[in-house]
Order: C-alpha cells, then sequence, then structure tokens
C-alpha cells in the first residue's frame, strides 16, 4: 500500500465548517486520499505535501469581517486546481478581485440551481438544472470581468464561478451533503476532470492502516485496551479492529447505565460472547447513574456526568484487568465536530458529545479512537469489509448517554420505563411496516409537559411523547421521513393505548439544520 505522501492527496483547508470533514469523506467516497489542514496553512507545507487539489471549505465567518479567516493569497497561484465551497468560495472569489456582501435574500435548505455553462468541467454530466442545499447570508455582489458565471438561483446570480485565467471554481452550495443530490458527481467532476486524479484510495486501505495504528499505538505486548461497547455499530468495527490488531489483550466492557433500549443488555451478552471470542466484563451500574442524573434537566449537564462517569466506570473495571492502559471507543467525526473545533478550525461547537466534550481532564487511560475522522456510512461499509453480522451494522443509531437525553427534563426510574415503551412502540411498527433500513434513525421523546386529554369520559392531564424519523446518509445533515399516515396513526394509538401516562402523540418535521437529529 502506498503512504500518503505517495498518494493522490486531495486537501481540504478548514475554515470552520462544520462540513469540513464531510467534504474530505465525499473526496474519499470517490476513491481520493483527502487530508484537512488548517486554513493558514503555510505554502510550503501545501508544496511539501504535492496536492492534486485543494478544497476550501465553507465557514460561521463573513469574508469581509474584521477577523474573517483568510487562507495565504499563494494558495490560488501554484497552479494547483482549487474549489471553494460557500465561505471557501467567497474567500477565493474575494482573493481574486470580487467583492462579497450581505445577500438581499439569503438562501438555506433546498434550492433550484440553474445551469448556464453546462459544458464546464466542473459542471459536465449535471444538465441544465440541479436541486442543491444551500445555507448562506453573504454572496457574490461583484464579479471581476476575470470570472466567468456558470450557474445561478432565482436570488443568487453568481451560483457557480470560474476564474478565466486561473484553476479556480468556486460553488455557493453545499456539494458535500447528501441533500445535494449531483454534489457526489460535481465533486467526482472536480476530482477527475479539473484535478486529473486516477482512483486509487479505499476503504480497505483505511483498515489496515487503522490496524497499524492501533498496534503502534498499543506497543507494549504486555499492554491491554479495554472497549466501551453500546452495542451499536461503532463500537463493534472498533472490536474488531482492535482483535484483528491485538487478539487477546482486548477486553470488552459494557456498561448497562439503566438508560438502554428494552432488551440491550441480553442482548449485547448474545452479540458480543456469539461472534466475538473475546473477554466481556457487564457492569451493572443503574443506580449508579441514576443517583448522578437525579434533579439534572440541563441537557449539556446530563452529558457531561454521563460521560464522566462512564470513564470512572471504566477506570474502575479495569483496575481489575492487570495490563490496562487504553480505553477505546467508537467516536465519529460527528462526535467531535459537533463538540469541539477541529484540525485548528475555527468550527463553532454544537453540543457535548458524552465521549468528546464529556470526558474528564484527569482520564487515566489513554484513548485509542479509530473511527475519529468516519462518518456513519464509512463504518458501515468497514463493518462489512471485517465480516460483521449484517443486524449489528444496520441496527439504528443509539446516543451513548442513551434515553437521558431523549428525555427532556429531569429523568427518573418511572420516565425511563414510559419512553422505553413507547420506543418499543415504535420500532416495532416501522420493522412491520419494512421501513426499517431505509430510515436513518428513529425514536421517541418524552416531552417536559402535560396534556389535556379525554379518555374514558374523564379528563386526563398526562405526558406527551415527540417520535422522530430522519433520513442520512452523513448525519452531518438529515431531512425528516415522510412516514405513511396509516403507519404514524397505527403508532399513535398503541403508544396512547398501551402506555401508561401518555395521552398524546406528535411527529417532528425538522431537518437537520436547523434542528439536530437527536432533541438535546
Amino acid at each position: 500500500m502506498k503512504n500518503a505522501a505517495e498518494k493522490e492527496l486531495v486537501l481540504i483547508l478548514d475554515f470552520g465548517s462544520q462540513y469540513a470533514q464531510l467534504i474530505a469523506r465525499r473526496v474519499r467516497e470517490n476513491n481520493v486520499y483527502s487530508r484537512i489542514v488548517p486554513y493558514n496553512v503555510s505554502p510550503n507545507e501545501i508544496r511539501s505535501l504535492k496536492p492534486r487539489g485543494i478544497i476550501l471549505s465553507g465557514g460561521p465567518a463573513s469574508s469581509y469581517g474584521e477577523k474573517a479567516p483568510v487562507c495565504h493569497k499563494d494558495v490560488l497561484y501554484m497552479g494547483i486546481p482549487v474549489l471553494g465551497i460557500c465561505y471557501g468560495m467567497h474567500i477565493g472569489c474575494q482573493l481574486l478581485g470580487a467583492e462579497i456582501k450581505a445577500a438581499e435574500s439569503r438562501e438555506y435548505g433546498r434550492t433550484q440551481l440553474n445551469i448556464t455553462n453546462s459544458s464546464s468541467l466542473l459542471l459536465k454530466t449535471l444538465g441544465n438544472s440541479q436541486t442543491v442545499w444551500m445555507s448562506h447570508g453573504d454572496q457574490i455582489n461583484s464579479l471581476p470581468d476575470e470570472f466567468i458565471s456558470l450557474a445561478q438561483t432565482n436570488t443568487c446570480p453568481c451560483a457557480v464561478v470560474k476564474h478565466r485565467d486561473k484553476k479556480f471554481y468556486g460553488v455557493q452550495f453545499h456539494p458535500e451533503v447528501s441533500h445535494t443530490p449531483c454534489g457526489s458527481q460535481l465533486i467526482r467532476n472536480f476530482l477527475y476532470e479539473a484535478c486529473g486524479c486516477k482512483g486509487d484510495w479505499q476503504i480497505s486501505s483505511y483498515i489496515k492502516k487503522s490496524v497499524e495504528d492501533i498496534r503502534n499505538q498499543v506497543g507494549n505486548e504486555e499492554n491491554r485496551v479495554i472497549c466501551g461497547l453500546s452495542g451499536g455499530v461503532d463500537s463493534a468495527v472498533v472490536a474488531s479492529l482492535l482483535y484483528k490488531a491485538i487478539g487477546d489483550r482486548l477486553s470488552c466492557i459494557f456498561v448497562d447505565t439503566g438508560l438502554l433500549r428494552a432488551g440491550e443488555a441480553d442482548a449485547i451478552r448474545e452479540t458480543f460472547t456469539g461472534h466475538f471470542k473475546t473477554d466481556l466484563h457487564v457492569i451493572d451500574a443503574r443506580k449508579r447513574f441514576l443517583k448522578k442524573l437525579a434533579g439534572v434537566a440541563d441537557p449539556e449537564k446530563k452529558r457531561k456526568i454521563i460521560g464522566h462517569e462512564f470513564i470512572r466506570v471504566f477506570e474502575d473495571e479495569a483496575k481489575k484487568i492487570k495490563g490496562a492502559r487504553f480505553l477505546a471507543q467508537g467516536t465519529l467525526y460527528p462526535d467531535v465536530i459537533e463538540s469541539v473545533a477541529a484540525h485548528g478550525g475555527p468550527t463553532a461547537p454544537i453540543k457535548s458529545h458524552h465521549n468528546v466534550g464529556g470526558l474528564p481532564e484527569d482520564l487515566d487511560l489513554d484513548l485509542v479512537e479509530p473511527l475519529r475522522e468516519l462518518f456513519k456510512d464509512e463504518v458501515r461499509k468497514m463493518g462489512e469489509e471485517l465480516g460483521l453480522p449484517d443486524e449489528l451494522i444496520w441496527r439504528h443509531p443509539f446516543p451513548g448517554p442513551g434515553l437521558a437525553i431523549r428525555i427532556l427534563g429531569p429523568v427518573t426510574e418511572e420516565r425511563i420505563e414510559t419512553l422505553r415503551a413507547a420506543d418499543v412502540i415504535l420500532l416495532e411498527e416501522i420493522r412491520k411496516a419494512g421501513l426499517y433500513k431505509k430510515i436513518a434513525q428513529a425514536f421517541a421523546v418524552l416531552l417536559p409537559l402535560g396534556t389535556v386529554g379525554v379518555m374514558g369520559d374523564e379528563r386526563t392531564y398526562e405526558s406527551a411523547i415527540a417520535i422522530r424519523a430522519v433520513e442520512t446518509t452523513d448525519f452531518m445533515t438529515a431531512d425528516w421521513v415522510h412516514l405513511p399516515y396509516e403507519l404514524l396513526g397505527r403508532i399513535s394509538s398503541r403508544i396512547v393505548n398501551e402506555v401508561r401516562g401518555v395521552n398524546r402523540v406528535v411527529y417532528d418535521v425538522t431537518s437537520k439544520p436547523p434542528g439536530t437529529i437527536e432533541w438535546e
């Protein structure tokens, strides 16, 4: 296998975009190796890496702002093809003489793109019109003669541009998100038509590199790794990679927090003693977690309490495992990018994930996180490559903090049981309808309010349940699923009839953005 320096490489300059790693994901999806670097990387370092192309990411700033992050101007004068996305387009165009201002009409969500020059290398094969995903408040106000406008929307006359002489392209929309259907093809056009790439990177290459990295990190044969299992595909893939790398020096720990779905603990035992012949420790910490969460309503505090307590449980158990020096987690890139600023860029944190922003500073174990730069769909492909069971690979994601962040307000044992019962009904009905694999994630949420109802000729004042079902491939953006009305009716009827204390069911029809997938 070629090393990174010998591979076809595309650099992504990160201006603080929530989608920077998603851009890298789309590049890798097209079999080209990608690497994210800070927006202010030096021209000399770029030259030393010999990239075939450069992509300037989006970002939360305005390019005309006083403290706007700006890359070195030489990036545009190296003869290397450059693609600017949203803010990256603004920066590239501004450095080449364009004027950027606040748009009279902001664009968010799906927008119709009218292509006026379909012969351009970037827009090749895309036809005359495409649906794209916009998320911007600024746009090009004045375009110099050295530029050509290749496409427009009803309110944005320069939605795609190209410099006449330099190898610079700019798109106002986000081709990296799944809700721009032509986005992967546009990025492929940039890679193969503009940059001349051939495509030599596969997920198998990442597996091989991950195994090597784990061996190098763990080192000494006396060192052991403990892996936190959740029952989902992420931790299962991590366990599989670890077993491939270090064999029986792996101990798996599953913590029953009391915040799990129905039957979760039994399913874990069955899966990980059957498929994995590994050292499995099941820890009953239900009382411990519920005591720590008593009276806590703030979602950030919940996440951090759970993150801290998870690690403490692992540390306590690790003391019983001779040679335990490392803690492995199934942390994915969406967890990282929503919790902290990654790659030195000015990314705006969205929320603390229990295994990222919620980790204690005095952690006694070194972390092993081989999936930290991957997305869910990539992890599933890796799982298939590693031979994991199909039912495990396609299981809907379940957050580390569990039902605690699907119970809005304080967490009590009674409220957990109410939500758990509603969630069982929701998933049963979705499976019966044959929709489970077509939905990326579906779950119930217990709302912190009472609603008036009439049951058995009597007035009731009971809880409300919200149900959520989304479609997405990358979990950075998502849209709500248009579930059949008949199915929604059955779910609602069963929950109200079978779950005591609930008299109302509502359906969440919010996309991400502006909402997140989870409610807390």
